[in-house]
């Protein structure tokens, strides 16, 4: 899971491709990176500032750009990346945007995940004799659109990018890709392209602004980066649809491929920031909508083993607008007593076991007054790998609760994502083959509850106007997409996590 920008038509355009990082930083705490295309047109002739303009780092957004650095990224057309980690090997050489020369000049940035990566890597090593550069499956989409863009009819003129030659490339794209994929394309003196995979299963919204007497687009992962930017919000791009805004402010739209729609629930559930909509469905409103389904199975659980709660404390962030509703729901005080250190990276998405032990000793203070001797209805957004969890009721115990109860707003999640989630492995999961009982006695809890799948899409339908079927591979194991070669995935990941984590 990433977050991605672009932004065409505005005389900011780096600066804005920044802003919009920053908003979306919550997506990917890894990386950033800015990509700029100036064609020099603004100044009337050739200058240094022509071409390509390039920054990226490890680290977080407001530590990659400064004044200086933005200054520099010139031109009209940008694209940024946050990065979260899930494939590759976490250096330098492996941070988006990625670039080549060839045809026009090709920059990208990639939200989501290929699972056939490997295949298609090395099929363009031996067929195509393209050495790779990276372990990235951006990189393997880049050259994909390259090879097609290439292909250019001997009609059209080498400067001029024709829209049908793009629909036709993109769609050679969409037949080789499986897997996830919200793709953001700058291409050299042409414009911003941007597409989504056929299931539409990671998010892409765009918008537009007045600029002068023309206008401004931006494309983003998530509504609320252009609300901040001051973007009106267009629609969401429809899954396998391609968008091309050339330099000239012309709008090309058109529908690839048709299937079914598959957004992915952790979007509302735990990834997307709670003032974004997505595919029509206010993220806010599908998490109140969890913790009030939530509430009835909480009720019967806790009356079935004689239970009662004196107080519900949410696990900030995320949790927080859950549990409002379900303490409403329950009549039971709201309490926030686990005070949050803002500085502490998300712990879900560190990379690996230590780190996110570490980071919950460090991320969460108790307010020991308000817990000691109550019994205290914890809730989460999710239970994943169980350290967060397993440390937090530690946590909450410690500070003088009587009863620890862990309430999920997710259902347990028992099979391995390869869409973008960093879970790739059945055994990292705490549901994977172990039922509430034995999960409640891996955590330490006094109970576990969590959310029914049918709560789960009751929560995401009712807040919104479309009408699809989520994403809940992780918890059914119905995937959208041929996952026959989860394994090599999986192994590959494995590998490059061991990788990580010695010393």
């Amino acid at each position: 899971m990433c977050g991605i920008v672009g932004i065409i038509g505005s005389s900011n355009a780096a600066r804005e491709a920044f802003l919009g990082l920053t908003t979306l930083q919550h997506r990917g705490q890894d990386a950033a990176g800015i990509l700029s295309f100036d064609s020099g047109e603004a100044s009337g002739a050739a200058s240094s500032n022509d071409g390509f303009h390039r920054v990226k780092n490890l680290g977080l957004v407001d530590s990659v750009f400064n004044r200086e650095n933005i200054a520099g990224l010139t031109g009209n057309i940008a694209v940024g990346h946050a990065r979260y980690s899930t494939t590759g090997r976490g250096d330098l050489i492996e941070v988006q945007p990625f670039l080549l020369n060839y045809p026009f000049g090709i920059g990208m940035v990639h939200n989501g995940n290929i699972v056939n990566a490997a295949s298609l890597a090395s099929e363009l090593r031996s067929k195509h004799r393209r050495h790779l550069l990276t372990h990235s499956d951006t990189e393997v989409v880049l050259n994909l659109l390259a090879d097609g863009l290439s292909r250019c009819p001997a009609n059209v003129p080498d400067t001029v990018l024709d829209f049908e030659s793009l629909c036709q490339a993109v769609s050679e794209v969409f037949g080789r890709l499986n897997g996830s994929y919200s793709i953001l394309t700058l291409i050299a003196d042409q414009g911003l392209v941007a597409f989504r995979d056929p299931n539409g299963i990671r998010p892409l919204v765009w918008g537009s602004r007045k600029e002068g007497s023309g206008r401004a687009y931006m494309v983003a992962s998530e509504s609320a980066a252009l609300s901040f930017l001051g973007y009106e919000d267009v629609r969401d791009l429809q899954p396998g649809e391609l968008l091309y805004i050339d330099q000239k402010g012309c709008v090309h739209i058109r529908r690839l491929v048709t299937r079914e729609h598959r957004p992915c629930m952790f979007e509302w559930v735990y990834f997307a920031s709670p003032e974004s909509v997505i595919d029509e469905t206010p993220v806010y409103g599908a998490r109140i909508g969890l913790g009030n389904h939530l509430a009835t199975l909480v009720r019967s659980e806790l009356a079935a083993r004689g239970l009662e709660a004196d107080i519900v404390v949410p696990v900030p962030d995320t949790a927080r607008i859950a549990a409002i509703a379900l303490s409403e729901e329950l009549g039971v005080p709201y309490r926030e007593v686990l005070i949050k250190n803002r500085y502490i990276k998300r712990t879900f998405i560190l990379d690996s076991q230590e780190k996110r032990q570490t980071a919950v000793n460090l991320k969460l203070s108790p307010v020991r007054s308000e817990i000691a001797g109550k019994r205290v209805l914890l809730v989460d957004d999710s239970i994943v790998r169980g350290t967060t969890s397993r440390k937090l009721v530690e946590l909450v115990r410690q500070a003088g609760a009587s009863k620890v109860y862990f309430v999920s707003t997710c259902p347990p999640i028992q099979s391995p994502c390869f869409y973008g989630i960093d879970f790739p492995e059945k055994k990292e999961l705490i549901a994977y083959e172990r039922n509430s009982d034995e999960i409640q006695k891996e955590l330490g809890a006094d109970a576990v509850i969590f959310q029914s799948v049918e709560g789960l899409q009751k929560a995401i339908s009712q807040a919104g106007k479309l009408k699809f079927s989520p994403c809940m591979a992780c918890l059914t194991g119905d995937y959208p997409t041929d996952v026959s070669g989860f394994q090599q995935f999986a192994d590959q990941r494995g590998v490059e996590r061991q990788k990580k984590e010695k010393p």
